[in-house]
């Protein structure tokens, strides 16, 4: 029995299995990175005509978001893949872009909303116009109030990562499924070694993060204390 797991330890953890493995998890941070600059970039547009006193603006993001928000995340996976010409990896990124981008604008909007009405007060009575208000004084400190949320995002968007598996995406969760299927991998102990690895993976990422997310947050309570 013990020969089983040890066999299943140096056979998961040889050099190639590893290597090819970290091809798969440079891959979903990748995605995730590029799918959350994007959303943070489209979401605080979004946000922000959600924001606007103009009503059809408001109507235009709302509709996006809710729409977007109430579709399960695979459908645009497998959209992206199936209905654009956009290679496995660029199409993840499409999909998890459009996905992130309704939730994103939701954690903007709420940074805005965070602000007290006494900042724009005291902005116009300095004479700034209501696009340089927001530029100049809401914008920052709605900003350093969401990057708490914004890093929890990128969590989750590291995870929803492995939904793009399903369409062929050699990121972690592929990866591991195609080394799953090696002629190496031959009993349930080494599938068992070969997920746990996978399984620490994701953990390890995801703690590290989490972890800088409730840093952010602690010192965003402490501002707001001041």
């Amino acid at each position: 029995m013990l020969d089983k797991w040890i066999h299943a330890v140096t056979t998961v953890f040889s050099p190639k299995i590893l290597l090819f493995l970290g091809q798969g998890l440079l891959n979903t941070l990748y995605i995730a990175a590029v799918a959350i600059t994007l959303s943070l970039i489209f979401g605080t547009v979004l946000g922000l005509m959600r924001n606007a006193k103009e009503k059809p603006v408001q109507w235009i993001a709302t509709i996006y978001i809710e729409v977007v928000r109430n579709i399960p995340l695979t459908l645009f996976i497998i959209s992206m893949r199936f209905m654009t010409k956009l290679p496995p990896l660029e199409s993840g990124i499409a999909a998890m872009t459009v996905f992130t981008s309704a939730i994103v604008a939701e954690i903007v909007r709420g940074g805005l909303n965070s602000v007290g009405k006494g900042q724009w007060e005291a902005a116009s009575s300095q004479g700034f116009s209501r696009l340089q208000t927001m530029w100049h004084v809401i914008i920052p400190q709605a900003l350093r109030r969401i990057r708490s949320p914004l890093i929890s995002q990128f969590v989750t968007t590291i995870k929803d990562t492995s939904f793009c598996a399903m369409v062929g995406t050699y990121e972690l969760s592929f990866t591991s499924k195609i080394v799953a299927a090696h002629r190496s991998i031959v009993t349930a102990e080494d599938i068992l070694v070969l997920y746990l690895v996978v399984a620490l993976i994701y953990y390890v990422i995801n703690r590290m993060f989490s972890g800088i997310a409730r840093r952010e947050r602690g010192n965003a309570m402490k501002g707001v204390e001041r």
